[in-house]
């Protein structure tokens, strides 16, 4: 006998309050997995050719180079299982840990090499420096210096990078001027880097080259830039609010882009210490006045604008980190820049897709079981398997928050569509996950001011 669809509409919705504590717990277990990650930071090589020589300077954490951990792809040394051997290499004295690296130089020096004429030169290690042990919680940046002789005749040289290190910006320096600067993501081979210190790569090439590494820092890098563009996008469902939002928050960015110069030039510093907490509290601000308002205020896009400039110092400070060095420095910078924006339009365009079903049916007076299922099945049963695969083909790739948001928004939109009466889009969807987003940032408040 077929059961009759109210009642099933009936059991859909008595899941409803259950659907949500899980929503809860999902997305706050992923925030904490986030805010407790053991970062991947990319490494440094400065280059420098002179009489015959070049001098390959390496600023880097040096602990997963030792450890044998596969940085391709990787943004938390955690996900790794050599993660506790990088954990005790953290916790070496300095002397121990250079000693570490000068016994295990004739392998590391297969990974970071020199070609000329498409032949491998030697690099000879010179010199070691560790900083002392902080918190070894934190990764330490430490620098490595090593020497080769350059075969006689004009021949570029190319840096090659091993992908298992990770990523690295290449700098080519000396002669009073910088030549060459290049972004690898994934490691591989820079382009040939003239020994005059002329810069072999245009305008366009530098732009496009850094597009995906401000990409990158948004999706899936940036779960703290994601909740606050999500804050903004659940404030309501007509264009003009998000548009105003968006404005706002793209001239602080533009704003920003110049502080972002200053902190990649060594000409300002950014304290991360202060920043990180405050982009943890402009998440929870608008999570929360998504809430307690009835659509936008008039304060609303000048506050975006304020916290516009706070992630955007944040990004002044992940800038600062790559050594963009200054040639073409305008085009990486624009590059980055353009790559934030579109990771941005991607995570508002990625929530319109997950909720769309619910603000279609926000106005009708009866819920919809049928799709209600649906996106409960996507959520708690495709979206772990889709976890699970990640971690079985990718084990080093963490996309976990950013699977477990989506989980979060299309559990939310299917209580909303489960439930009965207007206005359940706001009710069912936009409030819990604007609460979500607020605790999240709370906790992470908490942990970069106390913990």
């Amino acid at each position: 006998m077929a059961i009759p669809s109210v009642s099933i509409a009936r059991r859909v919705w008595l899941a409803e309050p259950l659907s949500r504590i899980v929503a809860v717990l999902i997305l706050f277990l992923a925030g904490l997995s986030a805010a407790t990650a053991h970062e991947v930071q990319p490494s440094v090589l400065n280059l420098t050719l002179e009489d015959g020589t070049a001098t390959v300077e390496v600023e880097a954490t040096l602990e997963p180079f030792l450890a044998g951990i596969d940085l391709d792809g990787l943004s938390d040394t955690n996900a790794s299982d050599r993660s506790g051997e990088n954990d005790r290499l953290r916790a070496l004295p300095p002397v121990d840990l250079a000693q570490a690296v000068r016994d295990a130089w004739p392998d590391l020096s297969e990974d970071i090499g020199l070609l000329v004429g498409g032949e491998p030169v030697r690099l000879d290690l010179s010199e070691v420096e560790v900083p002392p042990v902080g918190d070894p919680d934190l990764p330490r940046v430490s620098t490595l210096k090593a020497v080769a002789d350059l075969p006689e005749g004009a021949d570029d040289v190319v840096v090659a990078w091993a992908p298992r290190l990770g990523a690295v910006a290449v700098r080519q320096m000396g002669r009073g001027q910088e030549g060459y600067t290049g972004y690898l993501p994934s490691g591989g081979e820079s382009d040939p880097i003239a020994r005059e210190g002329a810069s072999t790569q245009g305008f366009g090439a530098a732009l496009l080259t850094y597009v995906p590494v401000g990409f990158e820092h948004i999706v899936p890098l940036g779960l703290d830039h994601i909740l606050f563009v999500l804050g903004l996008f659940f404030l309501s469902t007509k264009a003009g609010p998000l548009l105003w939002q968006v404005t706002a928050f793209t001239a602080a960015h533009t704003v920003s882009l110049a502080l972002a110069a200053l902190a990649a030039l060594g000409i300002v510093s950014v304290p991360a210490a202060v920043v990180e907490p405050l982009i943890a509290a402009s998440i929870v601000y608008v999570g929360v006045e998504n809430v307690l308002s009835r659509g936008m205020s008039p304060w609303r896009p000048l506050v975006v604008l304020a916290f516009g400039l706070l992630h955007g110092l944040g990004f002044a400070g992940v800038l600062s980190e790559y050594g963009l060095g200054s040639s073409n420095f305008v085009a990486k910078l624009i590059g980055f820049n353009l790559g934030v924006e579109l990771g941005q339009l991607a995570v508002i365009a990625g929530a319109f897709l997950l909720v769309l079903a619910a603000i279609r049916h926000d106005r009708h007076e009866t819920g919809d079981t049928g799709k209600a299922i649906a996106a409960m099945i996507l959520a708690f049963v495709v979206a772990p398997g889709v976890m699970a695969l990640l971690s079985v083909l990718s084990p080093g790739l963490d996309l976990v928050p950013l699977v477990a948001t989506a989980a979060v928004l299309l559990g939310l939109t299917g209580a909303a569509l489960a439930g009965d009466g207007p206005g359940r889009y706001k009710r069912g969807v936009a409030d819990p996950a604007s609460v979500l987003i607020a605790l999240v940032g709370a906790y992470w408040f908490v942990e970069r001011v106390f913990l």
